[in-house]
């Protein structure tokens, strides 16, 4: 059975989260979770809450043994670019795309 969990409009770009996305993919969760407890970038903090969500999904939705869950897909999609305009001198513009991403995490039993 799988479980699912997903963040979506995350406030970072997809690709300052995917290094860590891959280094968390096929991993029990427990080893992924401890994995990324020790990573100081915000971007483990945001796999780590959605990995957090899919063991709770798990668990409500009934699986029998949490302790054997791995990841089995651990994407990270672009979500929508906001734009803003910053101004610059002698009246030129610089742009500025504010960046989200998709983080979207699958728990599956093993066999």
């Amino acid at each position: 059975m799988e479980y699912k969990a997903s963040h979506r409009f995350a406030d970072m770009s997809a690709r300052k989260i995917r290094p860590f996305a891959t280094l968390i993919r096929g991993r029990p969760a427990d080893e992924a979770l401890e994995l990324l407890r020790f990573l100081p970038n915000k971007s483990a903090r945001i796999l780590e809450q959605v990995i957090k969500s899919a063991l709770g999904n798990a668990e409500d939705l009934g699986a029998r043994n949490i302790d054997n869950l791995i990841v089995r897909e651990s994407r990270v999609d672009d979500g929508p670019i906001m734009k803003r305009i910053m101004p610059r001198a002698r009246g030129t513009a610089y742009p500025i795309r504010r960046r989200y991403s998709h983080v979207r995490v699958t728990l599956s039993d093993e066999g």
